[in-house]
């Protein structure tokens, strides 16, 4: 059976869990050697190692996608490697809670520094190895919180609508260079950063009843959708943001 991305080279932040790392799986279950990237060594080295005993090709790099030097380093790792950068996925993200005044200031530039600089950062230096290529996909992770107003969290749902902007920005701006540019946004996924609510029955119940699927989404759900997007089954497709919510944005 054909696969979607044999022989490609990948690269996923956020990749040491959750979505991060079911995606990088499914990259590698298409045919991808995959690059993880995570500020978490252990959690980043284990989604690593689960590829290659599952039979792919796979290594890790520790990187925190705040710090540019970082960022150009894994880059240039990846390069050094695989020889190219096909496609990326800008997943790594933070949630703080907090209402847009009691959002504290440190809260505020932790989230948008991960979520919005972070993305970009990662995107300044993949595109410019991927326009030396002439070729690439990527796809940033934002939410279904970055295309309606989310009371109480303030910090991710600015960060969020961020990266749907830059998204199309980049997007226009590369259209004509071979690279497509999109943003997957999806709905509430039980990934450790949803815990305090997954954990708390009253609340994990009115959460799910927001969704008219009536339940959260997978990460096997979310990923799939990143893998399709990123494959040349999307090659017409550029500056979307691709809900993939149980249709909480359809509301």
């Amino acid at each position: 059976m054909e696969k979607l991305l044999d022989g490609k080279v990948v690269l996923v932040t956020g990749g040491a869990g959750g979505i991060g790392r079911k995606t990088a799986q499914i990259f590698a279950r298409e045919g991808a050697r995959v690059v993880v990237v995570d500020i978490v060594a252990e959690g980043g080295e284990e989604t690593a190692g689960v590829i290659k005993e599952n039979g792919g090709d796979a290594f890790f790099v520790k990187c925190d996608v705040t710090e540019a030097v970082q960022v150009e380093a894994a880059i240039r790792k990846t390069v050094h490697t695989y020889g190219r950068l096909d496609c990326a996925f800008n997943n790594a993200g933070v949630a703080i809670p907090g209402t847009t005044a009691e959002c504290r200031e440190e809260d505020w530039d932790r989230v948008l520094g991960v979520n919005l600089k972070g993305v970009w950062l990662c995107m300044k230096y993949e595109i410019s190895q991927m326009l030396t290529q002439g070729r690439g996909a990527i796809v940033n992770t934002s939410s279904a919180g970055g295309l309606i107003g989310t009371p109480g969290i303030a910090a991710y749902t600015a960060s969020k609508h961020g990266v749907v902007g830059l998204t199309r920005t980049a997007a226009l701006e590369l259209v004509t260079a071979g690279i497509r540019v999109n943003a997957v946004c999806p709905g509430s996924v039980p990934t450790p950063m949803l815990d305090p609510v997954v954990n708390h029955p009253e609340m994990k119940a009115m959460l799910e009843s927001k969704h008219p699927m009536g339940r959260f989404g997978t990460t096997e759900e979310i990923a799939e959708a990143v893998v399709w997007l990123c494959s040349d089954r999307a090659s017409y497709v550029t500056g979307v943001a691709f809900p993939v919510d149980g249709g909480v944005t359809a509301q």
